[in-house]
């Protein structure tokens, strides 16, 4: 159990560039009343009770937070017109010695989102924050405020606890009123934990919604519908209404401003299967090449999530290391932007896998100079599962037993390098397949032998339909130590088979836990880990 669980509950922020106006703020007033320097120095002023009128500016879907670390947290929002936003900040839920960050004006131009990148915090503790709009052109005008909180990373051996799952709002389901909306967020929340990996699939952009859907038992799934959750999406304003949906339930919102976030994406958020270069034959679609639509998607997720802006990375990468203190460093995978097309996989020599060249060479060389005790992998599509794309193949493995194939050859590289390399303690984590899972690869029952055993844990939906189990592709040796799933495809939330996993590092010992929950945050599986020794 951590020793940096909340005193309170609180809530939390999110990002854009100069869309909105990025504002990075490492100051020393802040760093002062944080406790630690600040390297860049930045306007920072204490701001009174502000003037609350009509017709002032509001919050419109919450705050979020988001990439901490030891020192830094991104903080993000949305207005319901244009206005700047501030952020304030302090030790203390009471907001006692509190400064206040001035924040961009937050236009059209990002879809009224916005993010301030709060730097100087201090290492391992509770920050409190809250955050306000101001008209731009009414000094002290401003909207009701909204409370967070986020944790920061240790710099010192700390425990370390984080939740991490995928796939919400999908195969027609979303947040039911008769459920209490997307409750599992709630489950989670309850847990305090010091973050949350969410592992793609964070919207179903092709995935519209009917206020009603029949279930096989005669029961009816009621839904909240908007106008872009009734379509497919494909212009910027469908993707934009797809994150916007997710916000307008309770649990979601309230989740998002307790427990910062590390956001990844996979297929849903642009399409289902989606590889660059795709050209589109469903009907659903007007826009068939995917990559106008890819582009539009992104625009869209970068806005709405709290993702820290790399200013020197014009690539604008959705893949980023998050160094979480000396027990962990995260790795997020993005393999989407650079997969080559869907094929049976069974190519014998490398055409692009799902990395591509220079990801995998950033995740090779990152895994091996770490010094974090855990490695954590984030992949959002998992290793040994078959994830078929009707007779073509979406993921990695293709079911064929024997040596590597097709994108199987991309990874039996990274794995062989890493075996050499003497580098330990990587952990995968994925969502994608829509139920819970432990698999253990090892090469005493592989076709391939060149790599060190690993463990590879599944978790998921938060709010889709439930499937599963997927084949297994023994070119890596996987067992499925562990599975829960339901025994037909399809299963609501109502049915239960949604998941969410747990990792939990002792400070002590180093000694890695992940324990696979379900819906009301049951224990259904737990294995512990002990770090092999350098």
């Amino acid at each position: 159990m951590s020793n940096r669980r909340p005193s309170e509950r609180l809530a939390l922020p999110r990002r854009t560039l100069l869309r909105a106006g990025l504002t990075t703020a490492a100051l020393p007033g802040l760093a002062s009343l944080l406790g630690t320097p600040a390297a860049v120095a930045a306007p920072l002023t204490h701001r009174g009770p502000g003037v609350v009128r009509s017709n002032r500016p509001m919050l419109s879907h919450g705050i979020a937070s988001g990439d901490p670390t030891s020192n830094s947290a991104v903080v993000w929002a949305r207005a319901d017109r244009t206005a700047r936003m501030y952020v304030e900040v302090s030790r203390s839920p009471r907001f006692e010695k509190s400064q206040t960050v001035r924040g961009p004006v937050l236009t059209s131009s990002s879809n009224y989102t916005g993010q301030v990148d709060l730097h100087g915090l201090r290492a391992g503790q509770e920050v409190f924050y809250r955050v306000h709009l101001e008209d731009p052109d009414r000094h002290g005008v401003r909207g009701p405020a909204l409370d967070g909180r986020l944790v920061t990373a240790p710099v010192h051996r700390s425990d370390v606890r984080f939740l991490w799952s995928g796939d919400m709002v999908g195969q027609g389901f979303g947040s039911n009123p008769d459920l209490g909306g997307i409750r599992i967020f709630e489950r989670m929340r309850s847990l305090s934990p010091d973050f949350f990996l969410h592992s793609g699939d964070s919207i179903y952009a092709d995935g519209p919604l009917q206020e009603s859907v029949t279930l096989p038992d005669g029961r009816a799934y009621r839904n909240v519908v908007t106008q872009e959750k009734s379509k497919v999406a494909e212009t910027l304003a469908e993707y934009r209404g797809q994150w916007a949906y997710n916000l307008l339930d309770a649990n979601v919102r309230d989740f998002s401003a307790h427990v910062p976030q590390i956001n990844q994406w996979d297929d849903h958020e642009v399409l289902n299967n989606w590889y660059p270069g795709e050209i589109l034959e469903d009907p659903n679609y007007t826009e068939k090449r995917v990559d106008v639509l890819a582009k539009r998607a992104r625009q869209a997720f970068l806005e709405w999530m709290p993702i820290r802006d790399t200013p020197h990375d014009p690539e604008g990468r959705v893949y980023r290391k998050i160094s979480y203190g000396p027990l962990l460093d995260i790795f997020v995978l993005d393999m989407r932007t650079y997969k080559d097309p869907n094929t049976p996989g069974l190519e014998t020599v490398p055409d692009g896998g799902v990395l591509g060249w220079r990801q995998l060479e950033w995740l090779t060389e990152g895994l091996t100079k770490s010094c974090a005790t855990w490695k954590i992998v984030a992949n959002d599509l998992p290793i040994g599962l078959v994830v078929p794309d009707g007779d073509l193949i979406e993921g990695v493995a293709q079911g064929d037993p024997g040596a590597p194939k097709g994108r199987e050859l991309e990874i039996a590289g990274l794995l062989s390098t890493l075996r050499r390399r003497k580098v330990h303690n990587v952990v995968w984590l994925t969502a994608d397949v829509h139920y819970t899972a432990a698999h253990h690869y090892s090469p005493e029952r592989a076709s391939y032998t060149d790599f060190a055993p690993f463990w590879e844990f599944v978790s998921g939906p938060l709010n889709a339909g439930a499937f599963g189990p997927n084949a297994l592709d023994s070119t890596f040796g996987p067992e499925a130590v562990y599975v829960h799933a339901p025994d037909r495809a399809g299963a609501s939330p109502m049915e239960g088979f949604q998941h969410f996993g747990e990792v939990e590092i002792d400070g002590r010992s180093g000694e890695l836990t992940v324990r696979l929950r379900d819906q009301e945050a049951k224990v259904l599986y737990s294995k512990k880990l002990s770090p092999e020794r350098h």
